[in-house]
């Protein structure tokens, strides 16, 4: 009985012993994992960029289509039958060219009759009709043989002379084309020609609120009527401008309203409304407010943050 009691004693004192070396062990490695534990890092990991003061190119393509302004109709100056056809569709004819013969009715009756009691009077001729301009023969209504009335229409012909290339401008980009101006011109077939802004249409479409503008080829007019083209417009600024990259300005859904997260300072940012101007593939201008070189905006992890965030600068 009492070896039993000795024993249990024994245990119990073990035990106890074990208990109380195992408390400071405890208190001791609860200490340990509260100096190793570090503060989270909340701060968002961006890149910075500054403003670039070159000046901004940018560009707008425009349809213009290649025609003649002026189409001469040439008429009959006499009733009669045509004894002669010296023109075909696509020819070039110049000024003063005879391009038909028409032999009227009582000439052709009674010329030979008339020629023969006095010969010197020359009854019967053909009265020639001739072009009254320079330009290439798009249209023959008639052929020899044929009996006309005066007034009738023979041949049209365009006016070599009001070839132009005529571009729909829309009104807001007016202020971008003047006259006397020289624009890019590119050609379907890849190669470009120089053209110069003569005159603006008096009158505004009233569907889609643009204004043709007439513009002359420089040197050589040899594109075809009906052509295609694109009409570069430079809506550059002259001056020097501030621009950020695409990436730095943010704005909301609607596109209305623009900002840009600036750094205030080394782990920083906050919300700057702007007022952009110039856009180009990659590049916006910067109109208000006034940014220096000095200033730090934010070019990535800028997107969907509050109005003030911890930054921390990652690369530049």
């Amino acid at each position: 009985m009492k070896s039993i009691i000795g024993v249990l004693m024994t245990n119990t004192m073990n035990k106890f012993i074990f208990f109380l070396v195992l408390i400071p062990v405890c208190f001791t490695a609860c200490k340990d994992n509260s100096v190793t534990e570090k503060p989270i890092d909340a701060s968002i990991p961006v890149t910075i960029t500054s403003i670039d003061t070159t000046g901004i190119e940018n560009y707008m393509e425009l349809n213009a289509t290649a025609t003649y302004l002026v189409k001469n109709n040439i008429k009959a100056n006499a009733t009669g039958y045509l004894s002669s056809v010296n023109v075909a569709i696509n020819d070039f004819v110049n000024n003063g060219s005879t391009l038909f013969s028409i032999k009227t009715r009582e000439s052709k009756v009674l010329g030979n009759t008339i020629n023969k009691i006095d010969p010197s009077l020359n009854f019967g001729g053909a009265i020639q009709v001739h072009s009254n301009t320079s330009g290439i023969v798009t249209m023959v209504n008639v052929q020899q043989g044929d009996y006309v009335q005066d007034g009738d229409p023979l041949v049209t012909i365009n006016d070599a002379n009001s070839f132009a290339l005529v571009l729909s401008l829309p009104y807001e980009l007016n202020k971008f084309v003047t006259a006397g101006q020289q624009l890019n011109v590119s050609l379907p077939d890849g190669s470009d020609r120089i053209a110069t802004v003569q005159k603006f249409s008096p009158t505004v479409d009233a569907t889609s609120q643009t204004q043709n503008v007439i513009l002359k080829i420089n040197g050589k007019q040899d594109i075809p009527e009906n052509l295609i083209v694109k009409v570069r417009i430079n809506k550059s600024s002259n001056s020097k401008t501030i621009s950020l990259p695409k990436g730095a300005v943010l704005s909301d859904e609607t596109e209305t309203d623009f900002w840009i997260m600036k750094m205030i300072n080394s782990n920083t940012a906050i919300k700057i409304p702007i007022e952009k101007g110039i856009q180009t593939d990659d590049r916006i201008q910067i109109l208000a407010p006034q940014l220096t070189a000095k200033d730090k905006i934010l070019v990535t992890g800028n997107y969907g943050v509050s109005d003030t965030i911890k930054v921390k600068v990652i690369g530049k």
